[in-house]
């Protein structure tokens, strides 16, 4: 798919994923990039990257399609988060209200799902962005910071299969675990707050680790697990001394400054199955 994709839209959150995509796609062929990017969310430099770009605010349903069958595009991928709180503080359109209303369970899944069905009504195909992100989704055996620990092998097992289940139910991606015990389950609150929460919970000596998977049956269309460096400062600042996450399905942004977050704030991370 991603040779033969010459023209691609993007659906543009927020943090650096946008850019990132921009770049890798450009670089593996596609000669024309069209953005559709969200006020308050998206990194206005995604702008010098693409060769159109059109300013919405989350809900405006009608005006991102618009912005790109107006630009010829057929293929388009989805690129970064939209904060959670954002969700809640839109003002549909006539066209988001209608799909809104049809949706009986409102999730990351529904909602981007019916998104897509939108967007195909009028000749757009959301697909995946992983044929252009593979290079920064890192497989076994990648690790970085120091070792871990036996101790800290045997929660990531543990941490691993719970983290697996919940994201099944669809609470969440992220667990925080220490000595074989669940200290935090991320929920709406997002990756930072639930990584907080279970440093807290894990008491002044810290030790606690976090792990961060991909859902079952996940639609890497929607949805990509990411971790960055902002991660690893979210982690040190909570006490939280390991991060493991599932290889070959979760990007790993600004690598070359995350491998040096994780050596300085002596933060162990690893890639696991």
């Amino acid at each position: 798919m991603s040779a033969s994709v010459k023209t691609l839209g993007i659906i543009a959150g927020n943090r650096s994923l946008p850019l990132e995509l921009a770049r890798q796609a450009r670089a593996q062929g596609v000669q024309r990039l069209v953005a559709v990017a969200f006020d308050n969310e998206t990194d206005p430099a995604l702008a010098s990257l693409v060769d159109r770009i059109t300013w919405v605010k989350v809900g405006q349903l009608s005006r991102m399609i618009a912005a790109f069958t107006a630009e010829g595009v057929k293929q388009c991928v989805m690129a970064g988060q939209i904060a959670p709180k954002n969700l809640y503080d839109i003002r549909p359109d006539l066209r988001a209200m209608g799909l809104l209303l049809r949706l009986k369970e409102k999730n990351a899944h529904t909602l981007f799902g019916a998104i897509a069905d939108e967007l195909k009504k009028d000749g757009v195909e959301l697909i995946e962005a992983t044929p252009w992100l593979q290079p920064l989704m890192p497989g076994l055996p990648f690790r970085v910071g120091p070792r871990l620990s036996a101790a800290q092998e045997a929660d990531a097992a543990f941490g691993f299969r719970i983290a697996k289940e919940i994201s099944r139910l669809e609470i969440g991606q992220i667990v925080v675990v220490k000595k074989g015990t669940v200290l935090a389950v991320e929920g709406f609150e997002g990756t930072d707050r639930c990584l907080a929460r279970g440093g807290e919970l894990a008491g002044k000596e810290g030790g606690a680790l976090a792990v961060k998977v991909a859902r079952e049956k996940h639609d890497m269309r929607f949805d990509i697990p990411c971790l960055g460096p902002q991660t690893l400062e979210t982690c040190a600042a909570s006490g939280i001394a390991a991060l493991v996450f599932e290889a070959g399905k979760t990007l790993l942004l600004d690598k070359a400054e995350f491998e040096k977050a994780a050596a300085a704030r002596r933060v162990s991370v690893a890639a696991w199955v």
